[in-house]
């Protein structure tokens, strides 16, 4: 995938990376309505605790937080939790859903973004990992922040 200008970023969800090996990526549009444009337009979008299903063949965002905005109409009640459809082509779904049913694989949400005027998702085939990975990583992470510091003074 090209990299997008950081302006057309929506949301991150940084946490995926810190839990999961990210194996490979995907871009999915999502089924939306009106007022969730809206309130995605208005950066009220959360990715933290989404999660990808797999249902009769589609593939579907849950747990995905959208706030409706005080505008939205009073006859029509909002539902920020809803799950939304994601779009994808027949072929690419064929391959997630026979990657995502390997042992210990999941299909992740990492960044919602605009892409030509259309909310995209960005989603990942990724390995969940264990507590030492994740121990790992953090000392790396540790690691590579201290040798920018220790670069920087002996220059």
């Amino acid at each position: 995938m090209a990299k997008q200008k950081n302006n057309s970023l929506i949301a991150d969800n940084r946490k995926a990376r810190h839990d999961y090996f990210i194996e490979d990526t995907f871009e999915a549009g999502i089924a939306l309505q009106g007022w969730e444009v809206k309130s995605i337009r208005a950066g009220r979008v959360q990715l933290k605790e989404s999660y990808i299903l797999v249902k009769n063949g589609e593939l579907f965002l849950f747990g995905a937080h959208i706030s409706p905005l005080s505008t939205t109409s009073t006859h029509y009640r909002a539902e920020p939790l809803r799950n939304r459809k994601l779009l994808l082509h027949r072929k690419e779904i064929s391959g997630l859903i026979g990657s995502a049913e390997r042992k210990g694989y999941a299909l992740i949400p990492l960044k919602l973004y605009w892409k030509a005027g259309r909310v995209k998702l960005e989603i990942a085939l990724g390995k969940g990992k264990k507590l030492f990975d994740k121990r790992e990583t953090i000392k790396q992470r540790e690691w590579e922040r201290e040798h920018q510091r220790i670069m920087k003074y002996t220059r």
